[in-house]
């Protein structure tokens, strides 16, 4: 039997607690801790991409840039790589007669249902200006590629990367991330400017 002596040290005795606390708090802190380091090299990534692709698409603009956009693109990815190695690149180039152009949908006609009712939403077999010349209506007037001289240049890149920090792992959540940045730039004046043609389509 422990004496009443013992038991009254034993209850006045706090050796330990400081680790008992510890145990407590620092699971909390090292979360926000971790938290705080991938939050901050997303918003570097973000800084760097952005940076990288201002660059490389000013590079685009220029007449020579149909032969050099391998080169152009590399410029972006070894930016990115100094920051995140495994970082997977992605790129696209949309081109547009003028900026209004942007996200702006093929011109079609809305045909009325047999209540005649019109939905204003493209439907199959309704006639339309394929203006992007792929045989195939879209809700973006875009052409795929860097374009002709004079030509507005939509350039879109993604990097995507397993986060760094173990902080989703340890809670078992995919740590997948996405850092997209993009510009719009006009190109330059350069040679001549060839003529549009626009083909009426009813598919």
């Amino acid at each position: 039997m422990i004496s009443l002596h013992k038991k009254k040290a034993l209850h006045s005795d706090k050796r330990g607690a400081t680790v008992v606390e510890f145990g407590i708090v620092a699971p909390t802190f090292l979360m926000l801790l971790i938290g705080s380091f991938d939050l901050g090299h997303t918003v570097y990534m973000q800084s760097v991409l952005k940076g990288a692709v201002l660059e490389s698409a000013r590079l685009s603009t220029l007449e020579s840039a149909t032969s050099t956009l391998t080169s152009i693109d590399r410029l972006v990815e070894n930016r990115v790589a100094t920051i995140t190695p495994s970082a997977t690149v992605s790129f696209e180039r949309k081109s547009y007669f003028e900026f209004t152009d942007i996200d702006r949908p093929e011109a079609f006609e809305d045909e009325a249902d047999i209540n005649g009712v019109k939905n204003g939403v493209y439907d199959p077999g309704e006639c339309f200006s394929d203006e992007n010349g792929n045989g195939q209506w879209d809700s973006d007037v875009g052409k795929e590629g860097i374009g002709g001289p004079n030509d507005i240049v939509l350039y879109t890149v993604t990097a995507e990367y397993q986060s760094l920090f173990p902080l989703y792992s340890m809670i078992g959540i995919d740590g997948k991330k996405t850092v997209v940045a993009e510009t719009v730039l006009r190109n330059q004046p350069y040679g001549e400017e060839g003529s549009a043609t626009v083909t009426r389509l009813c598919t």
